[in-house]
């Protein structure tokens, strides 16, 4: 398990870093006309989902690749602590305020649950199927892999926004 806590280590810190550049402007940026984004709904915010993924795919925004990463990351959380996960509805996203504190308390609460974790090989059946054979080292391999991924769409994002922004 050392080797995944290392992992993660080094790709929270390659999403910290982000998430520290981030503005208001950069969450509500949409880079084209066809987008999956959060949207102010009174004093929530409505999350762009389809059951079935559409085509083409809608590239995700800054917002809602945030409200992305802290709506598994608070599903597996539940998991790893013997609670139900939380269904994707029930996650709402926190405005651009504060997506990145919320999401740096899902990160050390992960890191606690990482530096707690005695046996690596216990069956974790979440986020697939009971009876898929998988073990805790794989649910945090995933965790890795998928905010590496996450990670990575939000700073190429950031980067064309910019890019965009010195070029007009």
């Amino acid at each position: 398990m050392s080797l995944l806590r290392w992992q993660f280590d080094l790709t929270w810190s390659l999403a910290d870093l982000h998430l520290n550049l981030l503005t208001p402007e950069d969450f509500r940026w949409e880079p084209g006309p066809l987008t999956w984004h959060v949207r102010r709904a009174g004093d929530t915010w409505t999350i762009d989902w389809a059951d079935t993924e559409p085509d083409p795919v809608p590239v995700p925004t800054m917002a809602w690749l945030t409200w992305h990463v802290g709506w598994w990351w608070t599903a597996v959380l539940d998991h790893a602590h013997g609670r139900p996960p939380r269904e994707r509805e029930a996650v709402g996203w926190p405005g651009d305020e504060h997506a990145g504190a919320w999401l740096r308390e899902l990160a050390a609460e992960w890191a606690g649950v990482l530096g707690a974790l005695s046996d690596p090989d216990a069956p974790a059946a979440y986020p697939w199927p009971a009876d898929a054979g998988l073990t805790v080292a794989h649910q945090a391999a995933w965790v890795n892999a998928e905010l590496m991924k996450n990670a990575a769409e939000i700073g190429q994002l950031r980067l064309l926004r910019a890019a965009q922004a010195t070029s007009g």
